[in-house]
C-alpha cells in the first residue's frame, strides 16, 4: 500500500501521466465527431441545421447517459477495480459504434442511413461515457496529496496541447488537403482508422496505469462497501456542495467557448473565408505548442502547487481575458487577408499582421491550456470536499453531474454554429473553403472563434469569487480524511 504514514495516498509519476492520457483518448473520438455535420451534409445529404442540430441533440443524450453511468461506478467494486471495466467498456463501443458510424452507414438505402446513424450515435455515446467518467473517478484513488494533485493537470496539459496540435495538423493541413480540401468518404475512413488505433492504444497505457491503485484500499475513507448510493444523492450534491456548483459554471461556460472554438466550421470560416489561408488552421498549434506547456508548467508546477489551485485557475483566466480581447481587436483593425506562416506554402515573410497574431495566441493558449488542465484535479477536490462534508466517497456522482451540466451547456455550440451560419447565408449548406467572404460570416468567425471563449474566461472570474477549495481547506480536508482512515483501521 503507497501510502505514508498519515494515510495520505500518492502515486508514483508515471501513473498520474498514464492516466492523463485517458483525455488523449476520449478526445482522440470528440475530435473525430467534431466533422459530424460535414459527414451528415455531405455523405448522408442531411441539410446544414438538421446536421448541426443532431450534434446538440446527441451532446444532450451525453449529458442524460452521465449520472447513470456514474451511479453504477459508485456501486461498482469487484475483481478487475472500480474504474477499469468502464474503460474497457467504454473503449470497444465507441469502436464498434464509430466504425458503423464512417463505414457502415453509407452502404444502407439513402432513406434510412439519417435513422441508422443516429441509433448508432446514440449507442456510441454511451461508451464515450463509460471511458470518459474514468479520467475523473481515478483521479481520486490515485493521490489526495494537495501538492501531487494538482501535477495531473501538467501531465494532462502536456498531451493535450501535443494531441491539440497534432490534430488540426493531421485533419486540416495533411488528410484535407490531401482529399483535395473535400470532406468526401475517404477523408472519412482514413480519418476512423487512424483515429480509433490511436485511442486504442492510449486506452491500454491507461489501463497499465491505474491497475495497481484501482483497489478499495483507495477509495475514499476505505468502507465504500458499506456505501449506499441513490439518485437522490444527486440533489444532496447539486445542492449543498459549492464548490461543484462554482467549478461547473466555470468550466462549462468555458466549454461552451471551447466547442466553438474547436468547431470544424468555424475554422474553416476564420483562417480558409476571412484570411484566405486554409493551411493555417493546422498550423497554429505548432507555433503555440512549446511556450504553451512552458506555461502550463509555470502556472501549475509553481503557481498552483505554492498557492493552491484557486489561485492558479483565477489568474490564467485573466491572463486569458486579456490575450483574447487583444486578438478580437487585432481581427477588427487589422488586416487577416495577410496572415501567413511558415509551412503554409505561400509564407514570404513575416509581416505586422501575423507577428501579433502568432504571440497573442501563444500567450492564450498558455493561459487556456492552464485553466483547462486545471478543471480535472478540482473535480477530485470537489469530491473530497464531498467526502469530508457527507462521508460518502461518490467519485462517479461528482464527476458525472459536473459533465452532465457540462454537456447540457456546451451541446448548445454545434446548433448555436449551424443557426449563426444560417442566419448570414442563404445556403443550404455550411461554409467550406470555397465560400466567398462576407461581413456577415466574419463576425460569426470571430464571435464564435474569440467572443465566446472571452464569456467564458469572465465567468470563471465571477464564480471562483464562491469557491471554498482555497490551499489551506484542502489541507485541512485530506488531514481530516487521513484521521478517520487511520481510526478506522
Amino acid at each position: 500500500m503507497e501510502q505514508n504514514r498519515n494515510a495520505i495516498n500518492k502515486a508514483k509519476w508515471w501513473q498520474i501521466a498514464g492516466l492523463a492520457v485517458n483525455e488523449v483518448a476520449t478526445n482522440t473520438y470528440m475530435w473525430m465527431m467534431i466533422f459530424i455535420s460535414y459527414y451528415l451534409n455531405g455523405i448522408v445529404g442531411v441539410g446544414v441545421v438538421l446536421a448541426s442540430s443532431l450534434a446538440t441533440v446527441m451532446r444532450l443524450w451525453d449529458g442524460v447517459t452521465d449520472p447513470i453511468i456514474g451511479l453504477i461506478l459508485d456501486k461498482t467494486s469487484g475483481k478487475f477495480g472500480k474504474n477499469r471495466p468502464f474503460l474497457v467498456i467504454g473503449q470497444v463501443i465507441m469502436l464498434i459504434m464509430s466504425a458503423f458510424m464512417f463505414l457502415v452507414t453509407p452502404k444502407f438505402p439513402k432513406a434510412a442511413q439519417f435513422a441508422l446513424f443516429v441509433i448508432f450515435y446514440a449507442v456510441y455515446i454511451v461508451g464515450y461515457t463509460c471511458q470518459c467518467v474514468v479520467t475523473k473517478s481515478a483521479q481520486t484513488c490515485l493521490t489526495n496529496d494537495p501538492k501531487q494533485r494538482p501535477t495531473f493537470g501538467i501531465y494532462a496539459g502536456i498531451v493535450n496541447s501535443v494531441f491539440f496540435t497534432v490534430a488540426p495538423l493531421y485533419s486540416y493541413t495533411y488528410l484535407l488537403g490531401k482529399h483535395m480540401y473535400q470532406f468526401d468518404m475517404g477523408y472519412f475512413a482514413e480519418m476512423w482508422k487512424v483515429g480509433a488505433a490511436f485511442s486504442l492504444l492510449c486506452t491500454i497505457i491507461v489501463y497499465l496505469a491505474i491497475r495497481g491503485k484501482d483497489k478499495p484500499e483507495f477509495y475514499g475513507l476505505g468502507n465504500t462497501d458499506t456505501q449506499k448510493i441513490s439518485f437522490k444523492d444527486y440533489w444532496d450534491v447539486l445542492k449543498n456542495n459549492r464548490a461543484m456548483q462554482m467549478l461547473v459554471i466555470s468550466a462549462s461556460t468555458d466549454k461552451l467557448g471551447r466547442q466553438m472554438n474547436g468547431n470544424a466550421t468555424v475554422a474553416i470560416i476564420l483562417y480558409a473565408i476571412i484570411c484566405g489561408n486554409a493551411s493555417a488552421a493546422g498550423l497554429v498549434g505548432t507555433y503555440t505548442i512549446v511556450p504553451g506547456i512552458l506555461m502550463l508548467l509555470l502556472g501549475i508546477g509553481f503557481v498552483a502547487r505554492k498557492f493552491g489551485q484557486l489561485k492558479g485557475f483565477v489568474y490564467a483566466s485573466y491572463g486569458a481575458i486579456i490575450s483574447l480581447v487583444a486578438l478580437i481587436a487585432l481581427f477588427v483593425f487589422g488586416n487577416p487577408t495577410s496572415l501567413s506562416l511558415p509551412g503554409d506554402g505561400t509564407f514570404a515573410g513575416w509581416n505586422a499582421f501575423s507577428l501579433l497574431f502568432v504571440i497573442l495566441m501563444v500567450i492564450f493558449s498558455g493561459f487556456q491550456n492552464i485553466t483547462g488542465s486545471m478543471v480535472y484535479p478540482m473535480t477530485a477536490d470537489c469530491t473530497d470536499y464531498e467526502v469530508y462534508r457527507s462521508g460518502k466517497y461518490v467519485p462517479g456522482l461528482i464527476g458525472t453531474v459536473f459533465s452532465f451540466i457540462d454537456k447540457l451547456i456546451s451541446s448548445l455550440a454545434p446548433l448555436l454554429v449551424g443557426l449563426m451560419c444560417a442566419a448570414v447565408s442563404s445556403s443550404s449548406e455550411l461554409p467550406t473553403a470555397e465560400t466567398p467572404y462576407s461581413t456577415g460570416l466574419a463576425w460569426v468567425g470571430i464571435i464564435c472563434m474569440y467572443g465566446m471563449l472571452l464569456i467564458g474566461f469572465i465567468c470563471n472570474v465571477i464564480a471562483m469569487h464562491f469557491y471554498p477549495l482555497t490551499k489551506e481547506k484542502m489541507a485541512e480536508i485530506a488531514d481530516d480524511i487521513a484521521r478517520i482512515k487511520s481510526e478506522g483501521k
